[in-house]
């Protein structure tokens, strides 16, 4: 059996993905909000605010506190000659090969969160979809997408 990548995500991962997944839940937040506004005017079950309440309650306590740290543990990545090998998933594993004579396409992406801590993605494309490594500082993203492109343009050749 092969063994696992060695790579790892920043540990800023964790920061940035509480950030991202507490601007989703600003979201959630207007659902509670929106159904006490009509309570006022129509008579439907208050027990319904409760439980969009109580969902909301553990949207923050798994999704913004426990999930990234496992998240950023799980996650590792390795590039290889012939190929990257990326594990990802917390309850579903995934493990993906990508065979360098099939990428067409490598960059990096930076969302305004991403900037601000001065990371960003590195997303690998081949023709039947696209692959991330997120969360890595700016260098090191630039480093490995030239990497990969410098590997995938020698497969090419070969």
């Amino acid at each position: 059996m092969r063994e696992e990548p060695t790579q790892r995500l920043s540990k800023q991962s964790i920061t940035i993905w509480r950030i991202q997944r507490s601007l989703e839940g600003i979201i959630l937040v207007l659902l509670p909000i929106i159904y006490g506004v009509v309570l006022q005017y129509l008579d439907w079950p208050v027990w319904i605010l409760t439980i969009l309440i109580a969902i909301l309650v553990l949207y923050c306590i798994a999704f913004i506190f426990i999930w990234p740290p496992i998240q950023w543990r799980r996650f590792r990545y390795q590039v290889l000659d012939q190929e990257i090998d990326i594990v990802q998933g917390v309850l579903i594993v995934r493990r993906t090969l990508i065979p360098m004579t099939r990428i067409q396409h490598v960059e990096t992406e930076q969302g305004p969160i991403l900037r601000r801590y001065k990371m960003a993605s590195v997303e690998i494309q081949t023709a039947a979809t696209t692959h991330r490594i997120p969360v890595l500082p700016i260098e090191e993203a630039d480093q490995l997408r030239d990497q990969i492109a410098r590997l995938a343009a020698v497969a090419i050749d070969e």
